[in-house]
């Protein structure tokens, strides 16, 4: 059994919004599903940290789950900053429970297991920035509370191997606010390995993948890693 991971599938399978205009996005949907089911087995697990359908609405994101159910292994989703049609954790379940979808799982203010390890994780936030409104804030603290409450219920089962998987990046280079809360949880925590999405190839000068404060950062955005899932282990 093996654990991978990949983010930013933007499939548009539901809604016709290709990437195909993008450098490096020719052809990806197939390309995906080739490499997918080139190294993932029906028995390993593929956490994807975020951006999966272009679909406004749960109802209408149908074939684009139809897609990642068919897919080797099982899946472990959470949501990215252009999943709007990611709805109640209940409402999401009810929808994949009624389809069939048996591979899939969200990952929402919980934790999943994979043997030995804890996947742990949320959308997370932009840290480019500091919070502009109210509102913005109000974003900050759920995030950074639901990243938290994720580890701590892992910690409470007795997992010592947490990973964390993020669909914002926690830390960039040169970034003006790379002391944020999302990094003091990750050290507080004694997190060893971070997995984050969102930035593609126009901005991955900017990424961070190395070992920071005991923690191991990886970009994992699809058209990064040429669409290949990442074996983490």
């Amino acid at each position: 059994m093996s654990l991978f991971t990949i983010a930013d599938l933007h499939l548009p399978l539901s809604k016709d919004k290709p990437m195909d205009i993008f450098k490096g996005w020719d052809n990806y949907v197939k390309k995906l599903e080739n490499n997918w089911n080139s190294v993932v087995a029906d028995e390993d697990t593929v956490v994807v940290p975020g951006d999966i359908s272009w679909a406004t609405y749960l109802e209408n994101s149908y074939e684009d789950f139809k897609f990642i159910n068919e897919l080797k292994g099982r899946k472990i989703i959470l949501k990215g900053n252009h999943d709007y049609w990611f709805a109640t954790h209940n409402k999401i379940n009810k929808f994949l429970e009624e389809n069939g979808f048996d591979t899939v799982e969200i990952l929402h203010n919980s934790f999943k297991k994979c043997g030995n390890v804890a996947i742990c994780g949320t959308k997370s936030y932009d840290i480019t920035k500091p919070p502009e409104s109210e509102q913005e804030l109000k974003i900050e603290n759920r995030e950074c509370l639901r990243l938290e409450n994720s580890i701590i219920q892992a910690e409470k089962e007795g997992f010592e191997e947490i990973y964390v998987f993020l669909h914002y990046p926690p830390i960039i280079k040169y970034g003006k606010y790379n002391i944020n809360p999302v990094m003091e949880i990750l050290e507080k925590h004694q997190i060893k390995k971070c997995f984050y999405g969102h930035l593609h190839n126009l901005k991955t000068d900017i990424s961070i993948n190395e070992t920071i404060n005991g923690t191991e950062f990886k970009l994992i955005a699809s058209d990064y890693i040429d669409f290949m899932p990442y074996k983490i282990m």
